[in-house]
């Protein structure tokens, strides 16, 4: 099985590769920007092509939100 790659995959070029994914967002309004961005996610996916690889990314990328923005709020019924 493949893991989730961790190191830098840019080569030490990351501010470039950042630089890109906040221009391509210039003069956007946040519903254009949330398009943007899911086109952008499932055309990674798709290119990444590992369900595997993109089950390890989602969860990373929902513990990264769940740590920066606190704990979830308790939707349990009452």
């Amino acid at each position: 099985m493949t893991q989730l790659r961790r190191d830098d995959g840019f080569g030490g070029d990351g501010d470039a590769a950042y630089e890109a994914l906040i221009e391509a967002h210039r003069g956007l309004d946040d519903a254009a920007s949330g398009a943007l961005n899911a086109h952008l996610v499932l055309l990674l996916a798709n290119h990444v092509g590992d369900l595997s690889i993109l089950r390890a990314a989602i969860c990373a990328a929902r513990a990264g939100l769940s740590a920066s923005t606190g704990p979830e709020p308790d939707r349990s019924p009452k």
